[in-house]
């Protein structure tokens, strides 16, 4: 039966492309991955694999024409590998199915090359993002995971940083990213500008932005789930590489043969050696109205690093085992000196994100797969600002910000046939979450502090179903105790999925979240004026549980090279908290309790013509909040709303050189408009009733990958990128600062964009 079943899987493809072309084909000692490129070019199909499948394989192929089920049966022989083919262009790659240990369960993929080769679209409207495959984006020169998210319709990030995005109007303390299961909290290096993640490390991401499976909790709006590589390697490997920024290294190291490898990595800002045009462009932007900026004599020593090591482990082919760990670092040290008063000031400021992961992974049998993993993240937060008098301290203001959120899971999977499919599972976290803003004179005197333990106890299910005939359902459930705050919450989960035709496909989908810790606005303002926000955890009182639904319904329509893809959603926030001001509220300082209600609409168009790739998206966001102590109770327009963003972009690629072009403009966000008196500011039109000027910048990118040497596998790889092309100065944010008591004055705040920033890279692998 297992050979019957085989035979018939193999003439599947020759049944789907009976009548197609044959073409001249020849390859001589190439990579895997190499020949899969030009197959695609030539047979205008796509690939879709796990790195692992593929990596230290080679092939040689005898030059004559065939047509495609010729060819993916022969390179099935070569490279045992099982080529399925899904539609007219797509054909998934995996282990032959007499290992079935080692079968891994792929999403159905709607659209292939969403954005560029690397990122696809499944049909519960999460997307797959594999960074080895990454085609060139407008911007980047390497393929970074959180930048690339950026460019997805419905995702924007309106004051230029990595992670500071927002994902269809929700806070950027609402996306929740994961790396190998350990919760990331770093904002990103250099004030956010930079990823806190190597982009050369990952393996395969996830990004869910609806249709959320019932294992993912804790963040209303999105979920961005990396995994770095679970290949076990028999070669050593390893990149060099170095930018405009930082330098990094990567290394996969073998250890036992098939059982037992080692993959690590560092990358070193060197800006505090050596300052590049692209770092003193970036500085400029995030230290704009700070005193770093201001001070023409002080001296500033600015350092980031992060690195990750990863044990793959398999001691059987129905087990595997590895343990992780990731650690972000930033350092700052400012000093200047007055000369006309003797005082000196040294502003120190360190930022830290350190992880720790382990997973089991057990294949039972064809049917039954179960997986369990624990975590551990410390995020740490530290600012002194020192006052020296006569080479004495005399004052020291400290901000501490710091988190331990640690946690197990479990879940099994049960596939009992093609059509239905379930999943069962348990997690326990445990978060301590604390702040602090103390001031020490004489005596240290605690301006602002709060601590909170909060553990958490989740136990889910989710049932897939998949009928051609009828729908693709996706149906789950999570439930969760928060057992400090002696509550429970329900999260109900609905995906549905319909092909109408081949080229028409419609998908809706609903869920309820809850989240129990977000960013707040500091009660105290720091000296610096950087990383005014800290983390807080929900104490049931004035920081109640977040509550989020969401409910979303679009088509999909695909006919060849042109792609379009169109989805209609509904958000609805509640216990939004709020910190209202003293310039805005002088009654009511602290925190306000509110809702938040989100329309939009999201629209992607992509056509592909030769080597050429362009794609255009368009947003519109329609988000407004209410608090019952502000803006006399009525409802007002959110920081995240941008009422209209628009992304297009032009790439072509051919042998190895690629490049492209790319142009967003979007509306302004919102900001609250103030009138000027003789006594200073005054606020008499309401919260958020002003609005920014529109904002537009042209991106260019563009890389070569080249062989070095013909005796062996070394590679290069050149690239450049400039942002804001033609140097538009556009004004991001308008903030408010100095309200720590009646009595201070208020100042405008006004925060201008990334100038004309060019960058370079070189990499080297073998």
């Amino acid at each position: 039966m297992r050979l019957i079943y085989i035979l018939v899987l193999m003439l599947l493809p020759t049944l789907a492309f009976s009548q197609e072309e044959a073409f001249y084909i020849e390859f001589t000692e190439v990579s895997l991955k190499k020949a899969f490129e030009d197959i695609e070019n030539i047979y205008d199909i796509h690939f879709s694999y796990k790195d692992d499948y593929i990596k230290d394989k080679t092939i040689s192929l005898e030059g004559k024409a065939r047509i495609l089920p010729e060819l993916l049966l022969e390179l099935q022989d070569i490279t045992n590998l099982y080529y399925q083919v899904v539609s007219n262009r797509y054909v998934i790659v995996n282990l032959l199915p007499d290992i079935p240990a080692n079968i891994v369960k792929l999403d159905k993929v709607v659209l292939e090359a969403y954005l560029t080769d690397g990122i696809e679209k499944n049909t519960g409207g999460s997307f797959n993002i594999q960074p080895s495959k990454l085609g060139i984006l407008p911007g980047l020169t390497e393929p970074d995971v959180l930048e690339s998210i950026q460019l997805l319709p419905g995702v924007l990030s309106p004051n230029e940083t990595a992670s500071g995005f927002f994902v269809r109007g929700g806070y950027a303390d609402q996306n929740r990213i994961l790396w190998d299961g350990i919760n990331i909290y770093h904002k990103g290096h250099l004030f956010g500008m930079i990823s806190p993640l190597n982009p050369n490390v990952a393996s395969n991401i996830k990004f869910i932005n609806k249709g959320t499976h019932s294992r993912y909790g804790e963040r209303l709006s999105s979920v961005i789930d990396i995994t770095s590589s679970n290949e076990i390697t028999n070669n050593l490997k390893a990149e060099l590489g170095v930018n405009g920024i930082n330098a990094d290294a990567v290394l996969n190291i073998p250890i036992l043969k098939d059982k037992l490898s080692l993959q690590t990595s560092f990358r070193r800002s060197y800006t505090d050696i050596f300052e590049t045009y692209t770092f003193r462009q970036l500085a400029n932007k995030v230290f704009e109205n700070t005193k770093i900026n201001e001070n023409e004599d002080g001296s500033n020593d600015f350092s980031f690093l992060d690195y990750n090591i990863k044990l793959n482990f398999k001691p059987h082919k129905n087990h595997s085992l590895f343990a992780s760990m990731i650690h972000i670092d930033n350092q700052l040290d400012y000093f200047s000196e007055e000369l006309d008063t003797n005082r000196e000031f040294n502003d120190v400021l360190a930022i830290s994100n350190t992880g720790y992961g382990m997973g089991w992974n057990i294949v039972w049998n064809d049917k039954l797969s179960h997986s369990n993993q624990a975590f551990f993240s410390d995020y740490a937060f530290n600012y002194n600002f020192i006052t020296i008098e006569d080479n004495a301290q005399v004052s020291n203001f400290e901000k501490r910000n710091t988190i331990f959120d640690s946690g197990i899971s479990t879940e099994l999977n049960y596939k009992h046939s093609n059509r239905l499919n379930f999943d069962v599972g348990y997690q326990y976290t445990l978060k301590d979450v604390a702040y602090a803003f103390i001031n020490t004179t004489n005596v240290s005197l605690i301006l602002d502090s709060e601590e909170n333990i909060v553990q958490t106890h989740s136990a889910y299910a989710n049932v897939d179903y998949k009928n051609p005939k009828l729908f693709d359902v996706s149906l789950g459930l999570r439930t969760t105790y928060f057992q400090e705050l002696d509550a429970v919450r329900l999260e109900p989960r609905l995906l549905i999925f319909k092909d109408i035709s081949d080229k028409f496909k419609i998908q809706a989908s609903a869920e309820i979240k809850n989240q129990i810790i977000n960013e707040i606005d500091e009660t105290v303002f720091s000296d610096l004026s950087l990383e005014n926000r800290v983390w807080r955890l929900s104490n049931g009182e004035n920081s109640p549980i977040i509550n989020s639904k969401h409910g979303s319904i679009g088509f999909i329509y695909d006919f060849g090279d042109i792609s379009i893809d169109a989805d209609v959603y509904y958000k609805e926030l509640e216990n939004v908290s709020a910190l209202s001001l003293g310039f805005l509220n002088p009654e009511s300082i602290g925190f306000n309790i509110g809702d938040q209600n989100i329309f939009g609409t999201d629209l992607f168009l992509k056509k592909r013509f030769n080597k050429f790739n362009s794609w255009i998206s368009y947003s519109f966001n329609r988000a407004r909040s209410q608090f019952r102590d502000l803006n006399n109770s009525r409802s007002f327009k959110s920081k995240s709303n941008v009422t209209h963003a628009i992304s297009t972009a032009l790439s072509y690629k051919s042998n190895g050189f690629q490049v492209a072009l790319g142009w967003k403009w979007q509306t302004g966000r919102p900001f609250t408009l103030a009138d000027e008196t003789t006594d200073g500011l005054v606020f008499n039109n309401g919260v958020n009733t002003g609005e920014l000027p529109v904002y537009h910048r042209l991106d260019l990118s563009s890389t070569y990958t080249f062989k070095m040497s013909k005796q062996n596998k070394l590679r290069g790889k050149v690239g450049l990128s400039i942002r804001n092309l033609y140097g538009r100065n556009n004004i991001i944010s308008r903030e408010y600062r100095g309200n720590n008591s009646l009595n201070d004055p208020v100042e405008l705040i006004e925060r201008i964009s990334l100038g004309f920033t060019p960058n370079v890279m070189f990499r080297v692998y073998w």
